[in-house]
């Protein structure tokens, strides 16, 4: 059995942190997932390798046992793969030592579907460990966990919405709560991989991903965006409507306000997750726009303006 590095799997160094692994797999996995891929079964395997990859090194534990396994898998081969290791039957590795115990104590349960290589050393059930001589009983573990992505409009996540994802070649809606994150992940208990051994179905794990809006800026829960206002209305003051993701609204803007200036709307933002009738808040960017086009008329009526204006701040 060859020694399956999960790092070049992933496309990561073996120095990466938990954030660049989960940041890789959700990039590789976006990119040969079945759904994309219907009929690839070049891409289907590349997926599984992808899932499997991450299902170790996207746990800190495994990915420590993982990692003593790697620095240790020479000597593991020569000593027969699967024949008594230092003359101790079950032993495993652990520095230079030795871990006393059965494999699957070592790594823990894992889900079916993946090589031979991850069932061996991260779920091997009732499999001999490296003293190759079979345990005799068959132990509960949880299914394998699942992975999937969801896009939706910033519209969709501030007001809540639905998406019919096929995963496992089972259909299931999947439903969010108004105010959800770009980035987030929602659990979906037991619809993962089935058990072996009596044990728990695996669990589902959306991945939200929010496109980009061309008129909202979300930060937090709060929205930014801008708003053109006719010079007039800037400088004598007046109404003006402003677009939000539950509708227009009537902004006030008070005279005299100027070019960039920007006014606070509460509670017209995001809602806050799972925080019924609680909001952020809306920021609008002024941007005055100036009259063009003007009449030789026009033009004198605002040269006497300025005018006044200077004479005022000189008698100031």
């Amino acid at each position: 059995m060859d020694y399956k590095d999960y790092y070049k799997v992933l496309g990561v160094a073996k120095t990466a942190s938990q954030a660049e692994i989960k940041k890789a797999y959700r990039a590789l996995a976006k990119k040969f997932h079945p759904d994309k891929n219907k009929g690839d079964k070049a891409a289907e395997e590349k997926f599984k390798d992808i899932s499997e990859a991450y299902e170790v090194l996207g746990d800190e534990e495994k990915r420590k046992q993982y990692d003593q396994l790697g620095a240790n898998w020479r000597q593991y081969q020569n000593a027969g793969a699967g024949g008594q290791y230092g003359g101790r039957p079950g032993g495993g590795f652990q520095g230079g030592g030795y871990y006393e115990g059965d494999i699957n104590d070592m790594f823990g349960g894992g889900g079916g579907g993946f090589s031979d290589f991850f069932q061996q050393f991260f779920g091997g059930g009732s499999s001999a460990g490296f003293g190759g001589q079979a345990q005799g009983r068959s132990r509960a573990q949880k299914g394998q966990d699942y992975q999937a992505e969801m896009d939706i409009t910033l519209q969709e996540a501030h007001d809540g919405t639905s998406r019919l994802l096929t995963v496992n070649n089972q259909q299931l809606r999947i439903t969010t709560k108004p105010g959800v994150a770009d980035g987030q992940t929602l659990r979906i208990k037991g619809k993962g991989g089935p058990a072996a051994g009596g044990g728990t179905a695996g669990d589902l794990y959306i991945n939200i991903h929010i496109q980009p809006d061309p008129r909202f800026v979300r930060q937090g829960d709060d929205l930014h965006t801008s708003m053109p206002v006719d010079m007039y209305t800037a400088i004598l003051g007046g109404n003006a409507q402003v677009n939000t993701l539950a509708g227009q609204l009537k902004l006030k803007i008070p005279a005299g306000t100027q070019n960039g200036k920007t006014l606070r709307l509460r509670g017209k933002g995001m809602p806050h997750y799972g925080k019924a009738d609680q909001y952020g808040d809306l920021y609008v960017k002024i941007d005055v726009m100036l009259p063009t086009n003007l009449s030789d008329e026009e033009k004198a009526l605002l040269e006497q303006l300025r005018d006044k204006q200077a004479a005022r701040a000189a008698n100031v």
